[in-house]
């Protein structure tokens, strides 16, 4: 009998290795500077362990979840990444329907403008938006009229690029992404004073993608957000920053449940995903998997990256004696 060929989401990075050229599968898996900080995401994981309950009735896990009203069947979403028709000609097309099939939702990333209401229409489930604001104020604001006419249930609005971080490997491959962005550039002076604008043309759930620090968090409170994504855009801007998964906690203590608090960032495990759950969080993102899986089989290995996870997930849910997401309590984790 044949072994299946992808046991755990790593296994799809090599294959997506081969197929890409190396300066695209550069972009996809560089990170900014020296890249100790992209290293360091998935290192955190190692500094928690698992604190399994016995005899506790688990099963049969249910990992299904709400994440602001929309329910989804396991607490993992597609993260926004840019450029997904380098990956495969279906690019956000095909995660679209592969996020559909697999029960969550998939956050659309900003340089898919130009066929948003496609992507929109790829599937019935729901979607959210990720944001950046261009200096052309006034084409962002017809981009967020869209977005809302489209249909799409949240904005995510990412924080953390004023300015693109220093990508060393890009640097050396002289790499620019091949589609466009219709000569629109990104406003390096976004503030605070952004956010009411953005309420002020979408009427639908605002998240502010990028918080790394509790006094941020609380300033986002303040300001009547609905949601944060903890990140640090998968260690692609700023070097020598935690993982997000190390300054989840601080977060989630200045939240009090206020807000759901997501996170992202070296996610491949459903331990992984776990210790995301019980420290705090209401969902986690994955990008580079759903990359990966992409490029080696399109739809079908974005379902398939998926399908791993969720099932790594639901293996730890009965065995640390925690039948749903609600059961996942801090009691579950400790320091390693």
């Amino acid at each position: 009998m044949d072994e299946p060929a992808f046991v755990v989401v790593e296994d799809y990075e090599p294959v997506a290795r081969e197929r890409l050229p190396s300066d695209v599968y550069d972009f996809y898996a560089g990170g900014a500077g020296q890249e100790w900080t992209l290293i360091e995401n998935r290192r955190a994981f190692e500094r928690w362990v698992i604190r399994p309950r016995m005899l506790a009735g688990a099963y049969p896990p249910d990992p299904s979840t709400h994440v602001l009203g929309t329910r989804i069947e396991f607490p993992v979403m597609v993260a926004p990444w840019a450029y997904q028709r380098m990956a495969h000609p279906d690019g956000e097309l095909a995660t679209a329907r592969a996020a559909a099939r697999a029960g969550t939702v998939m956050v659309v990333s900003s340089p898919t403008h130009a066929y948003l209401d496609d992507v929109a229409t790829a599937s019935d489930a729901p979607k959210w938006w990720q944001l950046y604001l261009f200096t052309d104020r006034g084409y962002t604001g017809e981009m967020v009229r869209r977005v809302v006419a489209a249909g799409y249930s949240a904005i995510c609005f990412t924080v953390d690029l004023p300015v693109v971080g220093l990508r060393d490997r890009d640097t050396r491959n002289a790499f620019e992404p091949t589609l466009s962005q219709d000569g629109f550039e990104y406003d390096p002076s976004i503030s605070w004073d952004d956010i009411a604008w953005v309420r002020e043309r979408a009427p639908i759930p605002l998240l502010l993608k990028g918080i790394m620090t509790a006094e941020d968090a609380h300033v986002a409170l303040d300001a009547g957000v609905d949601g944060i994504v903890v990140s640090n855009h998968g260690a692609r801007q700023l070097d020598s920053v935690a993982a997000p998964i190390t300054v989840l906690p601080e977060i989630v203590d200045d939240v009090q449940g206020r807000i759901p608090v997501l996170v992202d960032g070296g996610f491949r495990r459903g331990t992984d995903v776990f210790k995301a759950i019980a420290l705090g969080a209401s969902a986690v993102m994955v990008g580079r998997p759903t990359c990966w899986g992409l490029t080696v089989a399109g739809e079908d290995g974005v379902v398939d990256v998926l399908r791993i996870v969720r099932e790594e997930l639901e293996n730890v849910m009965a065995l640390a004696g925690t039948r749903t997401i609600a059961d996942i309590t801090s009691a579950h984790v400790g320091p390693a």
